[in-house]
């Protein structure tokens, strides 16, 4: 299988999932990208957009690092990829030859199709929070212990 060549927005996830886990603490960009197992660079590209967008907050110095700016439960997927997606094509358009009139007119066609699936992709990811995928992968964290018995 063929893997993705845009990871933005997976990390972007994964690291907002993290710190909605840590909301009290600042976590290092190190920290962040050995937990999403990506380069550390390009965490910090990722959290330049996201804090573009105001969803999360830096510190500097020795004990700095990243925190989120709202409340996870605020935070909808939809966000996060408009932040880290922007205008980028969704089916990655390439350009057609110019005198090729076939070329020009499918390029138009899928532009149409591009910007309606964009539209589907943000509004199936406006219903997921960034709070509800924390408590997902945190479930077995969140419970309770099982009574021991004497």
């Amino acid at each position: 299988m063929a893997r993705p060549t845009n990871t933005r927005f997976a990390v972007a996830v994964h690291v907002l999932t993290l710190l909605a886990g840590t909301s009290e603490e600042v976590l290092s960009s190190e920290l962040l990208a050995g937990s999403a197992g990506a380069n550390p660079v390009h965490v910090r590209r990722v959290l330049g957009a996201l804090r573009r967008a105001e969803l999360v907050g830096s510190r500097p110095g020795a004990h700095g690092g990243w925190q989120l700016e709202r409340a996870a439960d605020t935070v909808t997927l939809g966000e996060v990829w408009r932040a880290v997606q922007g205008d980028d094509p969704l089916l990655g358009l390439h350009g057609a030859a110019p005198e090729c009139t076939v070329g020009q007119r499918i390029q138009h066609a899928l532009g149409d199709v591009d910007r309606r699936a964009a539209r589907a992709v943000e509004e199936e990811l406006a219903r997921t929070t960034i709070y509800d995928l924390a408590r997902d992968t945190r479930a077995r964290e969140l419970e309770p212990a099982p009574a021991t018995a004497l």
